[in-house]
């Protein structure tokens, strides 16, 4: 009797083939031929030392920077063969957090949320920072996920660097993205914020299933977090695995 055929496995959200990045005609490989598959719900953080390529990776995956040769597709679609319009629609569905916030400080709190709401309005209305009620109603709720609805007015000056943090990320929400890119979210805070920052983005990802790409330095963290775990040095991936295979020969093919 023949058995059924196994289900095939679901294809990859993001697919990475033969990435490569410098800057410079003679620069050294920022990137040097990176293959890597990304499934739909997972929760990724990248390793490695200063210089090995995380932020090059990230900023390549939403083409931020684009990459000098390889692949970078999306459910199968070629990303750099996008037109700008497209490009456009495709970066409205990653959202991104960084080291540094990148917040407007003069604007308030619920203003910064609301900036993850360009993609979706015509530019005149972002202009003019004019918003319907379904797009106050999605930052309102995007605060309230990260704790911040009482301080939705406040100028984001006048926050701390936890608070900030959080107010970047509900401006990623903001988005409905289907996936968050972070480089080095936690970097510019203390251990026990650091740990509350990484607290909700494990929320995220495990109630609303928004794929997560994480850079970051500290293992402890990626041990605790992550599902899974990509180790880079010198521009290429040098470990691939859950927390568990992350032992002292991966760990020095990482950060020698």
């Amino acid at each position: 009797m023949l058995s059924a055929p196994a289900s095939a496995a679901a294809p990859p959200l993001l697919s990475l083939g033969g990435l490569r990045k410098r800057y410079g005609p003679r620069g050294p490989w920022a990137l040097n031929g990176v293959d890597l598959d990304v499934a739909p719900g997972e929760f990724t953080v990248v390793l490695g030392r200063s210089g090995a390529g995380k932020s090059t990776l990230i900023r390549c995956i939403n083409v931020l920077h684009r990459p000098t040769a390889g692949t970078v597709r999306w459910e199968g679609r070629d990303v750099l063969g996008l037109t700008p319009a497209q490009l456009r629609a495709y970066r409205r569905g990653i959202g991104m957090i960084f080291q540094e916030f990148h917040l407007i400080d003069r604007l308030s709190v619920l203003s910064n949320v609301l900036v993850g709401r360009f993609g979706a309005i015509a530019p005149w209305q972002a202009v003019l920072g004019r918003y319907g009620a379904s797009d106050l109603h999605i930052a309102w709720e995007a605060l309230r996920r990260v704790g911040l609805e009482e301080y939705a007015h406040r100028r984001a000056s006048e926050l701390s660097g936890g608070q900030r943090q959080r107010v970047a990320i509900a401006r990623a929400l903001a988005q409905q993205p289907r996936m968050i890119l972070g480089d080095e979210p936690v970097s510019n805070l203390d251990p026990a914020t650091s740990r509350s920052i990484m607290d909700l983005l494990a929320e995220i990802n495990e109630r609303d299933g928004i794929t997560l790409i994480i850079n970051l330095h500290s293992v402890e963290l990626a041990r605790r977090y992550a599902r899974r775990i990509i180790g880079m040095a010198e521009g290429r991936i040098v470990f691939d695995g859950p927390p568990s295979a992350l032992d002292e020969g991966a760990l020095e093919a990482i950060y020698g």
